[in-house]
């Protein structure tokens, strides 16, 4: 059974979400304090697969929350909610770890689908290998890899790690998905569009101020020199490339 952990200080919509989540077949705990969130994650990181995290608190919100998970290593999905739809509140949440958003008020049908849409992406980074017989592996492709190398660099997704030499970068669910759909698509132009749809599974009318935001924190990682980047190029008017092996200095910005 999946574990979700719904931190709401509004004890109504608490436990409308406790509800109609244990009626998906989820397991469901509630608190109402970011200080209760955190002692929880940080003294039993396993217990939770997904965490319904509002930003209005009393006592530490939830910005400070998802920032302090992120800070001690604790990597588990974050779906915060907000009563505040500003694009610099999306931004606040995705820099401080956040792995979705979802404005108040909302449909019950579109929480349940950021649920399903965040744990089906765990489960995509955190798949094992499949196993397979050699005549099963002779008539097929073999199975994608949870692991990318590049110019002295990999990224573990299974993991959610980013290594360039004794350098161990942890890496958000997000920004694994973001990454590893970059790495599919290796070479070819993908829009923010595409990104919006098919890594966060938001409407095409959503800022992509966020998609570039992330952008940047990538390149911190990846690239030698961020201000010029030769793996994260951006593609003007479209958006990005990721090039594994550059053959000379690119002059995207």
């Amino acid at each position: 059974m999946r574990r979700i952990l719904v931190v709401e200080d509004e004890r109504h919509l608490a436990e409308g979400l406790r509800f109609n989540l244990e009626a998906e077949g989820y397991g469901v705990a509630v608190v109402e304090r970011g200080e209760a969130a955190l002692e929880r994650l940080v003294t039993e990181p396993q217990s939770v697969d997904l965490v319904i995290l509002d930003v209005m608190l009393p006592g530490l919100d939830g910005f400070t929350v998802a920032s302090e998970l992120r800070r001690v290593g604790i990597y588990v999905p974050i779906l915060m909610l907000t009563a505040r739809n500003r694009p610099e509140d999306v931004l606040r949440g995705f820099e401080m770890g956040a792995d979705d958003y979802l404005p108040k008020p909302f449909e019950l049908s579109i929480l349940l689908a950021r649920v399903n849409g965040l744990l089906r992406r765990r489960d995509w980074l955190h798949r094992p290998p499949a196993a397979a017989s050699p005549a099963a592996s002779a008539a097929s492709p073999a199975p994608a890899t949870d692991a990318f190398a590049f110019a002295g660099k990999s990224i573990d997704f299974d993991q959610l790690e980013l290594r360039a030499g004794t350098r161990r970068v942890p890496l958000t669910l997000m920004e694994a998905s973001l990454l590893r759909y970059l790495v599919q698509h290796e070479g070819k132009p993908v829009s923010r569009k595409t990104i919006l749809e098919n890594v966060w599974n938001l409407h095409e009318d959503t800022d992509t101020r966020a998609i570039d935001n992330f952008i940047v924190r990538l390149r911190r990682y990846i690239e030698e020199d961020s201000a010029r980047p030769r793996h994260l190029l951006t593609v003007r008017g479209v958006g990005y490339r990721f090039v594994a092996e550059p053959v000379a200095e690119s002059k995207a910005q």
